[in-house]
């Protein structure tokens, strides 16, 4: 796919209903190619910007701050699973002129999934990156453990990366953020996704095991698992890599 020269990520803020979404990205979305949209997990984007710079290099992109810790007016919803879900499908729902590519990493993946259930019509591929949670770690103690054997395999150069937003989010709002993910079950959603599934794991990734990729994969009416290089926060050290898969999901507007 032919790249283009990227200029400056583009801040906008987009009217959804009663709340306004911060989104960085490229400033326009009708373009040739489906827009991708990404979803963060845990409400910290930073990670997520070298993925984002590389999918604009071949058409629209956006990078949704969601719930948005570090907002100057604040959250622009709460940072359970079901509000991020509902304000993601609204923004779906308002923004894009046509159908994306919508891309959720971690607990983002599980939001994406919601949200592309909501508005089916909206999406035209889902790619969930590293989604939790199995249902082994949906129990504090376990994900604890999961958690500190994948942390010793991240790229530690991702700590200060999603340090400011995990500090402006607060233990108290992380932690909600957590359990509400920890109650969802994303084998149960799968199959009322109507479109095209792929499922990205880390090779070292404790928290998105290969067998809960696969599990995941098999319960999409149209799903593939893939491997990639890395742990749990694999787009930020492999950014290229993870771009790749996304926009080989774009196509050609219907």
């Amino acid at each position: 796919m032919p790249q283009r020269r990227v200029s400056p990520l583009y801040v906008s803020h987009d009217r959804v209903g009663r709340a306004t979404v911060r989104s960085l990205g490229t400033p326009r979305l009708d373009e040739p190619h489906a827009p991708v949209v990404l979803v963060p997990g845990l409400g910290a984007p930073g990670y997520l910007l070298r993925t984002l710079e590389h999918c604009a290099r071949s058409g629209p992109a956006r990078l949704l701050d969601v719930p948005g810790f570090g907002g100057p007016s604040g959250p622009v919803c709460p940072e359970t699973l079901g509000a991020l879900a509902d304000t993601v499908a609204r923004w779906l729902a308002t923004v894009p002129p046509e159908p994306v590519v919508l891309a959720g990493h971690s607990t983002g993946a599980q939001a994406a999934l919601h949200a592309a259930v909501r508005v089916p019509g909206r999406v035209r591929a889902l790619v969930l990156l590293a989604p939790t949670f199995p249902p082994h770690l949906r129990r504090l103690r376990p994900l604890l453990g999961a958690f500190a054997r994948t942390a010793v395999r991240d790229d530690p150069a991702v700590v200060p990366v999603v340090l400011p937003s995990y500090l402006k989010a607060g233990p108290r709002r992380l932690l909600n953020c957590i359990r509400s993910a920890q109650a969802d079950a994303p084998e149960d959603v799968l199959p009322a996704v109507t479109c095209p599934v792929t499922v990205v794991s880390g090779e070292d990734d404790a928290l998105c095991p290969p067998d809960w990729a696969d599990r995941l994969t098999r319960r999409a009416r149209s799903g593939r698992a893939v491997r990639v290089p890395g742990a749990h926060a694999f787009p930020h050290p492999h950014p290229a890599v993870t771009a790749d898969l996304l926009t080989s999901a774009r196509g050609g507007r219907s």
